[in-house]
């Protein structure tokens, strides 16, 4: 989606900070499982998960955990208006992160933003442990905190096959920003640590999905405190860009992408499929129609 050039962004939802002094797993030695349970788990378009790291990597008798130095932080200055985010990727998460947090608040009672949104480059720590580029975005319950390295972008396109554009990246923020708003609501909290094609993460990845194109519908009618609309109308192509984005981190595609045979009963995060048709189920119908956790596991 194009911004206004005029629109003012408040950049306070969002802040920036440098890499880390060293690149680090979380868990050393961890094993392949560990290892692996975490990836399904938390990385490409999740909630982290890496905060029970600890006690797994215990269990399995293993490893400890590396901390890593909090990282400094970074200007946002250059993002004043429309016309920057149209230009520059951190702006575009500025100015999205000001859409999304004015349409929640109308939408969610008693709401409060994540606090908050952090732009990362290499490494940096979260109440959820480390997060790192190699972790993808996530949402961390323990700081109701995003995280985005914004270089993800260019691993969604170029390995995972998403065809790009403004509205596939914001796509990837408003995901996040749904788990927020599940765990405002209580969904989150329901969820454990099963896997499968109906299990409560499938259900809360497919949520988010669903309150991501909720706000795609609504977002060409939020307004700055000058009420000037943040964003142009949705155009068809923005919409696929969009949907190609969350096909590509369909379960199914991130298997076959690693060369592994789909196994449903490893599933965190939904089908191509499922991501897609929750996405326009919000887009159509809005967030009232986001009650993944209500419907039989045939209509997931």
């Amino acid at each position: 989606m194009t911004f206004n050039d005029n629109v003012r962004i408040d950049t306070s939802k969002v802040s920036k900070r440098g890499g880390g002094a060293r690149r680090g797993g979380m868990i050393a030695g961890g094993g392949i499982g560990v290892a692996l349970l975490l990836a399904l788990g938390s990385q490409l378009l999740g909630v982290n998960l890496n905060v029970f790291a600890p006690a797994l990597n215990q269990a399995l008798g293993s490893g400890t955990v590396i901390s890593e130095p909090q990282p400094g932080t970074g200007s946002l200055e250059g993002c004043a208006a429309g016309a920057d985010a149209n230009r520059d990727v951190e702006c575009r998460m500025a100015a999205a992160s000001d859409s999304l947090d004015r349409y929640w608040a109308t939408q969610v009672g008693n709401y409060r933003a994540p606090a908050p949104v952090v732009l990362f480059t290499g490494q940096t720590q979260s109440a959820c442990g480390a997060a790192s580029s190699a972790t993808g975005p996530f949402y961390c319950p323990g700081d109701e905190s995003i995280y985005v390295d914004v270089s993800f972008f260019d691993t969604l396109t170029r390995d995972y096959g998403a065809s790009g554009g403004s509205l596939s990246q914001m796509y990837v923020l408003a995901h996040e920003w749904g788990h927020h708003i599940s765990n405002q609501i209580g969904t989150l909290q329901s969820v454990g640590r099963e896997s499968g094609p109906t299990s409560g993460s499938v259900r809360l990845e497919l949520q988010a999905d669903c309150f991501a194109g909720a706000w795609v519908q609504n977002a060409s009618n939020v307004t700055d405190d000058q009420g000037v609309p943040f964003l142009k109308p949705v155009t068809q192509q923005e919409i696929a860009d969009a949907m190609s984005a969350a096909a590509a981190v369909g379960d199914d595609r991130i298997m076959e992408s690693a060369g592994v045979r789909v196994n449903p009963e490893r599933f965190t995060h939904g089908t191509a499929e499922q991501r897609q048709r929750w996405f326009q189920i919000g887009y159509q119908q809005g967030p009232t129609a986001c009650g993944t956790f209500d419907v039989p596991a045939a209509q997931l």
